[in-house]
């Protein structure tokens, strides 16, 4: 069984642009949050990521996207 790594390291052939993984801060400025925020939310298992080589945290920016938009939605239903 293939991992999300496995996709990433090794693309099919003919397939171009493969997604790279961002680190914790690149995570936390694309979400806009501090990168602690990140931590604390990898820890409570609130956000999707990857565990490279033990402790390296990796995130996929597709994840991120679509956690990010369900982070908005709840953050405009707490104020609506």
């Amino acid at each position: 069984m293939a991992t999300p790594y496995d996709v990433l390291l090794f693309p099919q052939a003919g397939t171009t642009n493969p997604e790279l993984p961002m680190t914790v801060k690149e995570a936390a400025r694309f979400l806009g949050v501090s990168a602690q925020t990140v931590y604390l939310w990898v820890e409570r298992k609130r956000i999707p990521h990857l565990r490279v080589m033990g402790r390296n945290i990796r995130f996929l920016k597709s994840d991120l996207e679509s956690f990010r938009a369900t982070f908005r939605q709840e953050a405009t239903d707490c104020t609506a």
